[in-house]
């Protein structure tokens, strides 16, 4: 089994495409597709459905995956031991999602770019349901989750931050100057929500079905920034971490509804259980913690 299979191999089954793989690995799109079938060849196995344009694992890439992600890993810290290196390098997948990319990242990322630019961290777009199941597939190498549950089958978990919520609606909505809100009342507004799969949006879509013992018919937007523009326009209202509204809140071109959330959401970093931790992750890691809780301990000394 050769080597570069297997980084190829790890490559496609992280991005899950041929064309992007080969991009990324700068190799011509034909000779990842060559590696490929010449490792399902030896291992007598395909490893990728082909479904139209689109490519998933099947069983067996699912369990040859963490073996190529560790042997990987393992080859990476040799080579760096071998050359005497103190210098952390390697590639990193983080699974994330647009509030914690958009939000909580930059400060971690500007720090990586300038002092860690050896270590190269590849962001990859992922609601709370896609993380879960790719970390556990070795997929992702770490990846961070906002949910109302800490604990998972198969991952390592650790909670960064409890993360406040915020009902928003339009200053001419009718609901932006109630006293009071009932569930009763949301029901009868249109709500504007992320796509399914996001923990918040389930949360919220269970708590209103309790009220009306019926689905809740919600507007789908593919972004936080688009619905935030939906709600200031008056399409309805929408329930988001209040970490992605505050300027909008504190500028006036949005309200926080009277309703608190009878739930409580965790942002949190996870990996997966039992995985030896390449000396980058560990340092991902450890300075994620490290710059959450500076800015909680800045937050307390100016409240």
């Amino acid at each position: 089994m050769e080597l570069r299979h297997l980084v190829t191999f790890h490559k496609v089954a992280t991005v899950l495409s041929f064309t992007r793989a080969a991009a990324e690995l700068n190799y011509a799109q034909s000779s990842v597709t060559a590696q490929i079938r010449s490792l399902e060849t030896e291992l007598q196995t395909e490893l990728f459905e082909r479904l139209g344009s689109k490519i998933q694992l099947t069983g067996a890439g699912q369990r040859l995956l963490p073996y190529a992600g560790q042997i990987i890993a393992l080859i990476d810290e040799a080579q760096a031991e071998a050359k005497g290196s103190t210098e952390p390098s390697g590639t990193l997948a983080i699974g994330t999602m647009e509030s914690i990319t958009s939000y909580r990242l930059p400060p971690l990322l500007e720090l990586f770019h300038h002092r860690y630019p050896r270590v190269q961290l590849r962001l990859r777009p992922s609601l709370c349901a896609e993380t879960y199941q790719a970390l556990r597939q070795g997929v992702f190498d770490v990846g961070f989750l906002m949910d109302t549950r800490t604990e998972y089958e198969g991952l390592n978990t650790v909670v960064l931050a409890a993360e406040p919520m915020a009902l928003v609606a339009a200053p001419t909505h009718p609901l932006a100057s109630a006293q009071e809100v009932t569930v009763a009342d949301l029901n009868q507004a249109q709500v504007l929500a992320t796509e399914v799969g996001c923990a918040y949006r389930e949360a919220f879509e269970t708590e209103l079905t309790k009220g009306s013992g019926e689905p809740q018919q919600f507007l789908e937007f593919g972004t936080i920034e688009a619905i935030k523009r939906g709600v200031t326009a008056g399409l309805g209202i929408s329930l988001l971490p209040r970490i992605t509204v505050e300027d909008e809140l504190s500028q006036g071109t949005l309200r926080q509804v009277a309703w608190e959330p009878p739930f409580e959401l965790f942002t949190q970093l996870a990996w997966r259980h039992g995985r030896r931790l390449p000396r980058e992750l560990q340092l991902f890691i450890d300075q994620t913690l490290t710059l959450i809780q500076e800015e909680q301990s800045a937050q307390a000394e100016t409240a």
